[in-house]
């Protein structure tokens, strides 16, 4: 901010100045000296409040006048209130939040010190790593909440991590429930000006609760004592452009930096976490029921050999009965299709000719309500059209699959009684859109909504008791490692809306492999039974968690020279005992913004150090300016 100098208080180098100025300029001056007097303000505040200018600013500046210095800033923060509206728990929730409460205390407590030198500089802290394990709809928030109210009593400030912007809505409403004020919060979605006076809020320690996305970690901290990854498991944790990193992992790493305890809640924990708990690393707290009368919904498959949908319709006429069903009695339900769009593919009837991404190894995805063709890697957009390129004939293209656009339009011509919100990240791309959305659901003036893995978790909606899985196999193919596992998360928890209040719940997945484990532990909620199978399989295979990977992407708008040197760096592979490496091959996704792309896949033992053995590996090939080299750690993402 602004301060006036010696030189600007005094009377006689003002008046000398003014003297010196053309008329138009001197009340904007003489109205700048008088603001300052009062107090510091930024240049933006003395633009906004005296109408001056920039130019104003910068001459009294370099007259000596006014000069800038580094001023605390204190904004108006309101602040929460551990205790403000103590919450309801029931016996196993009691239990659960006072375990974890014991932990994080005694965490801070002189008796929880460990002997690493961050200890010594911070002495009443201790770096606790804790999984919270509840079924969907147990009631793991609130029970966390008695730990984040327990360290702001404490004077200390917690951090709260979420996987998306979305969450955030329905989780503030039930923070400020709780707490009696909204928390701070640190995402993309921010102003400017609301970015600022956040930042420092955090770093003057003022701001006692940080609910953010994963750029949230790096933010400087004037006291953390609690870090809390919500939804631990998601694959949106993992940042994959530019700089790559899983924001889950390196919240685990400043947790220990810090020496403070990290609560990782889930009501599916990735197979990694599972196995730090299973050998100790981690301390667990398990919530196995859900809160209140509410029961796990009933899971039942449809069998789409048996029950198909009429021709060029995607919903199974057991399903439309359900849901049929479910909005005469008054209640709500979901249908859930991870597709965002109209149809996946277009191509044409004559020749078969598919519509492609000129960037992308993609194809383009037609989007009926902003009548366009899009590729959902690179942003390409195209209208359809009129004639097919490869056989000129007019009007001969169709969409084949189904996105929930055509979900819903599918909607509209067998349940007309129906009130269906489409909920897709391309349709509700601003918060208060999104939080628009959830008023309407909660006010009942919807009753079906057709969502893609955006309406998948975190949310609470009491009378929804029928969800509808369009595409239960959808996820289930690929060549990703963690493509059954990715899988089991998200449908059970797009089962987890199912039933959450007072009454019973049902979901319905359609497959065309009802036979296959996945589907068949799904009805059982077999979940340990699932992560046992995995772990058994992961081990024979001698993959993670029980080993690393590491995945090198080499990257270039050169389709040869690309490959040269990713030849060239397979070549100068280190051969180690406990290494393998794999490739070099074109990626799955062999083309993304008119880069061609090259893969090598590293699989190590845990014990040996993965990043020091890349890093002494890529030093010894000279890579041209035009070419990029990506290191990715624990890839998630095998494209």
């Amino acid at each position: 901010g602004y301060m006036l100098t010696e030189q600007g208080q005094d009377d006689s180098s003002w008046s000398n100045f003014i003297a010196g100025s053309k008329d138009g300029t001197r009340s904007h001056y003489q109205a700048i000296r008088q603001r300052l007097q009062n107090s510091p303000a930024t240049s933006h505040e003395l633009m906004q409040e005296l109408s001056c200018k920039r130019s104003h600013i910068a001459t009294l500046e370099k007259r000596g006048l006014i000069a800038k210095h580094l001023i605390k800033f204190a904004p108006k923060l309101m602040q929460v209130v551990p205790h403000f509206t103590p919450v309801k728990l029931s016996l196993e929730q009691q239990i659960a939040a006072q375990k974890l409460c014991d932990l994080v205390d005694f965490a801070q407590s002189p008796q929880g010190i460990n002997s690493t030198e961050n200890a010594a500089q911070n002495p009443h802290k201790k770096y606790k790593p804790i999984l919270l394990d509840g079924v969907t709809g147990s009631g793991k928030t609130e029970v966390y909440f008695e730990a984040v109210a327990k360290v702001n009593a404490a004077g200390q400030q917690a951090l709260v991590l979420l996987p998306e912007i979305a969450l955030s809505h329905a989780f503030i409403d039930r923070f400020s429930a709780r707490f009696g004020h909204a928390p701070t919060l640190w995402h993309s979605a921010l102003t400017p000006a609301a970015r600022r006076k956040n930042w420092r809020s955090i770093v003057n320690g003022e701001a006692k609760v940080i609910v953010g996305a994963r750029s949230a970690l790096f933010l400087p901290y004037a006291n953390l004592g609690l870090v809390v990854v919500d939804e631990e498991h998601e694959s949106a944790y993992k940042q994959e452009e530019i700089l790559i990193y899983n924001a889950r992992d390196m919240a685990v790493l400043r947790a220990a930096t810090e020496q403070v305890p990290i609560i990782l809640s889930s009501a599916t924990p990735s197979l990694e976490t599972v196995k730090n708990s299973m050998d100790g690393k981690y301390d667990e707290i398990r919530l196995p029921s859900r809160f209140g009368d509410a029961q796990l919904p009933d899971v039942h498959l449809l069998d789409l050999r048996k029950n198909p949908p009429p021709k060029n319709c995607f919903i199974s006429p057991i399903l439309l009965q359900h849901l049929s069903e479910t909005l005469a009695d008054g209640r709500q339900a979901l249908l859930f299709l991870n597709r965002r769009g109209f149809a996946p593919l277009t191509l044409c009837r004559t020749c078969g000719h598919r519509l492609e991404c000129p960037h992308c190894t993609a194809w383009l995805v037609e989007h009926r309500r902003s009548e366009s063709l899009e590729c959902h890697h690179c942003g390409y957009k195209i209208k359809l059209p009129p004639v097919c390129p490869s056989c000129a004939d007019s009007n001969s293209f169709v969409p084949c699959g189904p996105g929930v656009e055509r979900i819903a339009a599918e909607i509209d011509e067998y349940l007309p009684a129906a009130k269906p919100l489409i909920m897709a990240s391309d349709i509700l791309n601003t918060p208060d859109l999104m939080a628009e959305a959830f008023a309407r659901i909660h006010a009942r003036e919807v009753n079906l909504i057709i969502g893609t893995q955006l309406i998948a978790k975190g949310h609470h909606f009491p009378h929804m008791t029928c969800v509808g899985i369009i595409d239960a196999d959808l996820g289930l193919s690929g060549g990703d490692l963690r493509a059954g596992e990715h899988s089991f998360q998200l449908l059970q928890q797009v089962a987890g809306r199912a039933g959450r209040g007072a009454f019973p719940g049902r979901v319905f997945l359609q497959t065309y492999n009802p036979e296959q484990p996945i589907m068949q532990m799904l009805t059982r909620n077999d979940r340990n039974g699932f992560l046992d199978s995995l772990l058994e399989e992961r081990e024979s295979a001698h993959m993670p968690p029980f080993s690393r990977l590491a995945a090198l992407i080499v990257a270039g708008k050169d389709e040869g020279q690309t490959r040269a040197i990713a030849l060239e760096i397979g070549r100068q592979a280190p051969k180690a005992d406990g290494v393998r490496i794999l490739g070099p091959a074109p990626a799955q996704m062999y083309k993304i913004r008119s880069k061609f792309r090259q893969r090598l896949l590293i699989i190590a033992d845990k014990n040996l150090n993965i990043q020091k053995m890349i890093a002494q590996w890529l030093a010894s090939v000279k890579v041209p300016s035009a070419i990029r080299v990506y290191i990715d750690i624990d890839p998630q993402n095998f494209l």
